[in-house]
């Protein structure tokens, strides 16, 4: 199909009015490029031009943090004042190359801090994660309300800096069990103040959250979140109440919503336990996406198992979403919507990454994030994706910089 008629380089214009240049939304992936001090990078600069070059009309970042005090993983950027402006500048220009948006994705890990970053991490309320992760993480001790009120004006803080910064837009990280999600979450958030309890106190949080970002960014400045569907935990977060969460973040006034699902403890959006129904369509959350079509009007993003062309198309031709949400394809084919347009693309592949030992390859998460990672460091190093890098080498290269602490600390 030519440029001008394909139905996924048709532009997207936002509630606010916000003019996106077509249907490709780059997925958060965590790049572990910060520095040691946690600031962006020359790597994050040259990784970004890389998109931005190669035809995705919206780029989110990897999750930044707002807590220096709280990290996901050792090569986190932090945000918390304007003490890397220069070089956030630097990043904002390079991902904005292209007429490319680039959104800065915005997170607290809560619980999910490895015990090699955080001694006493802090949560909702002081429940340990479950099953084999329990012994990479401490137990959490639960927030303050004062913390809590200092936790929001952070998020808000992070996204003026990135508005200053020439990012044109913020995700509020939502999903996967990090902070948010485990407010959201009837298992993770036992509280009995005005913060727990009922959904419309547990939902307060991210409302609030939401709130503040749009205080200190404006009207016009846009504003999304990564939200899961549901946790798909006994007690957790369910469908029903992500479809109240949804309804009301419209209300606010939420730009756009990527849907996805699952945390750590059953990691839902890596593609675990698909429903053959689902793998037809490949992506994983159409299903629940058009419930959510059926209570709200705003732009909808759907990542996950999206890989041939027909799927992606299909999927907004028939107004199922808005974007189609992509991460790992990203990283080995960075010009991939442009391949599309050009009428060259032929549907990825994706190797599974796996060692063929049953011990190790039960870290499958662990070792899928290595590798990618360092796909994304070879671009941000001026190399290509290399889609036939050893699982082995990868894990080698990770042991050699990080130690055997890799296998406590990966997160997704």
């Amino acid at each position: 199909m030519a440029n001008n008629v394909h139905p996924l380089s048709e532009p997207l214009t936002l509630p606010n009015g916000t003019k996106i240049k077509n249907r490709f939304f780059k997925s958060a992936m965590s790049e572990a490029l910060g520095t040691k001090d946690h600031n962006s990078s020359p790597a994050l600069i040259k990784l970004y031009t890389t998109w931005a070059e190669g035809g995705t009309g919206l780029v989110v970042t990897g999750n930044v943090m707002v807590d220096r005090s709280a990290l996901g993983e050792s090569g986190n950027v932090v945000i918390e004042d304007e003490r890397d402006l220069e070089m956030l500048k630097k990043w904002a220009k390079a991902g904005t190359k292209n007429d490319t948006h680039l959104w800065m994705q915005l997170n607290h890990p809560g619980k999910q801090s490895p015990r090699t970053l955080s001694k006493k991490p802090v949560a909702p309320s002081a429940i340990p994660l479950s099953g084999n992760l329990k012994r990479f993480f401490n137990e959490p001790r639960a927030l303050t309300t004062e913390e809590i009120q200092d936790l929001i004006i952070r998020f808000g803080n992070a996204a003026r800096v990135a508005q200053k910064a020439g990012f044109t837009g913020v995700q509020i990280h939502g999903a996967h069990g990090y902070l948010i999600s485990q407010f959201l979450s009837p298992f993770h958030n036992r509280r009995s103040d005005e913060w727990g309890g009922s959904l419309e106190n547990r939902m307060k949080f991210v409302l609030k959250v939401y709130q503040e970002i749009r205080k200190q960014t404006g009207a016009n400045f846009p504003i999304g979140i990564k939200l899961n569907s549901a946790d798909f935990q006994r007690g957790g977060f369910t469908e029903e109440e992500s479809l109240e969460v949804i309804r009301s973040l419209a209300d606010a006034g939420i730009d756009l919503i990527e849907i996805s699902g699952g945390n750590y403890e059953n990691p839902m959006m890596q593609g675990s336990n698909v429903k053959e129904s689902t793998k037809k369509r490949e992506a994983y959350f159409l299903e629940f996406a058009t419930k959510v079509r059926n209570i709200v009007s705003t732009p909808l993003v759907v990542t996950g198992g999206f890989r041939s062309e027909k799927a992606m198309t299909d999927a907004v031709a028939e107004g199922e979403i808005d974007m189609v949400g992509i991460a790992k394809p990203l990283a080995l084919m960075p010009d991939l919507p442009q391949q599309i347009f050009q009428g060259t693309y032929q549907t990825i592949q994706l190797k599974p990454t796996k060692t063929g030992l049953k011990w190790l390859d039960k870290s499958a998460s662990m070792l899928e994030i290595v590798w990618y990672e360092q796909q994304l460091a070879r671009m941000g190093n001026g190399k290509s994706p290399n889609p036939d890098h050893s699982v082995w080498l990868a894990l080698l290269n990770t042991i050699m910089t990080n130690g055997t602490a890799v296998f406590k600390k990966r997160r997704g």
